[in-house]
């Protein structure tokens, strides 16, 4: 059963911009990867899930909800990392997490002192200060320390080094062992590669193809024959690169990456429209 159902959107912002006839499903319990560059149309898609934009033509739904008309009920439940981050700069880390918690009548705290210590953040200082990373890490916090059972994630990782995005990804693991539902938009193939089951690629608003990794790679695959000199030299090849080999001849099959599959769809070029 799908948690996240989009049929047909259609928002059209004139000049190209926007999104066209945009249809997906996130099952309950998968890891959804949404790749696309900026301008594609990822967060445009995201703001109709969050009630942020009323819907123009088509349906959006989560747990069989409308997105616009029950926006409040659907977020209850929900776990939020927007592409853009905007706090009250007056306050301190510590001071939003307070009225956050409070916001959500969130009385146990133990959720989130256990992610303030694995993204080794000190929430104690004015948020305005903070660089970028320690921002994001606040967003991070509060979209996971009330534990929500649907979880959409605006390129969570931006900002981060490398060594909390690792964190990152290992707290999403995490959650998709618990059965949460999670849409991960982001342009990092690492990160989408190591969490996601299944991904949606969208250009200039339109999306390309959804399906899971594993099928994308094989559709994707490149496969190569190589005349050598003798059998055994064949046969040493292709079990070098887990092939076969016939006679002289070794066959061996090349599996794209998620940032090469990625590119053909973008015909090589990293053009954001």
């Amino acid at each position: 059963m799908s948690a996240i159902e989009i049929k047909n959107l259609t928002r059209d912002y004139g000049g190209g911009k926007g999104i066209f006839d945009v249809s997906f499903q996130v099952n309950k319990g998968e890891v959804f990867g949404f790749l696309g560059p900026n301008g594609a149309g990822k967060t445009t898609t995201i703001r109709h899930l969050m009630g942020f934009i009323k819907n123009k033509s088509g349906v959006c739904t989560i747990n069989g909800m409308d997105c616009w008309k029950e926006s409040a009920k659907i977020q209850n439940t929900l776990g939020y990392i927007p592409g853009e981050i905007n706090f009250f700069d007056d306050m301190t880390g510590t001071e939003f997490l307070a009225f956050i918690a409070k916001y959500r009548g969130l009385t146990d705290l133990e959720r989130q002192k256990e992610l303030l210590e694995r993204f080794e953040l000190d929430p104690k200082g004015k948020i305005r200060k903070m660089s970028k990373g320690m921002k994001q890490k606040i967003g991070i916090v509060t979209a996971f320390m009330h534990n929500p059972d649907i979880l959409i994630l605006d390129e969570p990782t931006s900002g981060l080094d490398p060594l909390m995005q690792n964190r990152f990804i290992e707290l999403v693991a995490e959650e998709k062992k618990k059965g949460k539902t999670i849409l991960l938009s982001s342009h990092i193939f690492e990160e989408v590669e190591k969490t996601c089951d299944r991904i949606g690629i969208i250009r200039a608003g339109k999306l390309m193809t959804v399906d899971l990794v594993e099928t994308l790679r094989e559709r994707h695959m490149h496969t190569y024959t190589v005349t050598l000199d003798t059998p055994e030299e064949a046969a040493a090849f292709a079990k070098d690169f887990d092939g076969t080999a016939t006679g002289v001849k070794a066959t061996v099959a090349s599996k794209q990456s998620l940032e090469n599959i990625f590119m053909n769809y973008y015909g090589g070029n990293s053009d954001d429209q």
